[in-house]
Order: C-alpha cells, then structure tokens, then sequence
C-alpha cells in the first residue's frame, strides 16, 4: 500500500507527516521552507509510493477561509501539475496548532522545544493526517 502525506502550509516553512505503508497510523517527517516543498515532494516520491496527499484546510472561527487559502490553492494548483497521479483531499486543521502546543506541554517537552516553531508545524500536520485518518478508517 502507498503512503498518505500530509502539510501543514504556512507562508515561511511547512510542517509535513506521512503514514506508515498500511494507513494506519500518523508520523510527522519534517519542516521544510514553503519555497522548498515541491521539490522535498518530487524527492520523497522517488523513494516512497504515496497515493494522497492531505492539505491541511485552515478556517476561522465562523467557519470562513483563513487569510492563507489563497496561497494554499495556488500550491496545490502547482501540486495537481506536478502530479497529476496524486489524489489531494482537504482536512480541517482548526486548532491543530494549538493542540499541538498542548501536547507538548503535557508530554514534558522542554520550553526551548515548545518555542521552535518547526517542531509545532510537524506536530500540527501529523494530528492533520491523524484526523484524515480517523476519519477515513478503513477497519
């Protein structure tokens, strides 16, 4: 079975998470810079078979897009291009930031660890690619 990836997209890096091959649980991979993620994407499809990738889909409150959809649909119009093989779903990734923030305090992290800013987005786009996961059980 292929993996499902995940991004967590923000304007300066990415957080990115990826599956185990069977589906069935959430790993975070990395943080790339945004202007870098296409080409982390064309490299980690040369070694691994992934058949989704899960965008995170960010929204207020009210339920209206964040100021950063515009950038995310121009990335995933670049995505479907490069990719035309590859499925691309959208999740919910509301609160995922600061749930995130919350799991590393009541795991102990250390403060110099729950500052980095690159650990939060790797954190936020595995509990993206976990919901997707619940979600879509396939048990």
């Amino acid at each position: 079975m292929a993996r499902i990836m995940a991004i967590d997209y923000g304007a300066k890096r990415c957080g990115v998470a990826v599956t185990d091959p069977l589906q069935t649980c959430a790993f975070g991979l990395d943080t790339v810079a945004t202007d870098m993620l296409l080409s982390y994407m064309k490299s980690y499809f040369e070694q691994e078979e992934v058949s989704h990738l899960v965008a995170g889909e960010p929204k207020q409150r009210d339920n209206s897009p964040s100021s950063i959809e515009r950038q995310i649909q121009v990335f995933l119009t670049k995505v479907k291009q490069e990719f035309p093989w590859l499925k691309v779903v959208r999740q919910d990734e509301r609160y995922t930031s600061k749930i995130a923030q919350q799991s590393l305090i009541e795991g102990g992290a250390p403060k110099k660890v729950r500052k980095n800013k690159a650990v939060l987005d790797k954190l936020s786009a595995t509990l993206i690619l976990q919901g997707y996961l619940d979600k879509h059980q396939r048990i």
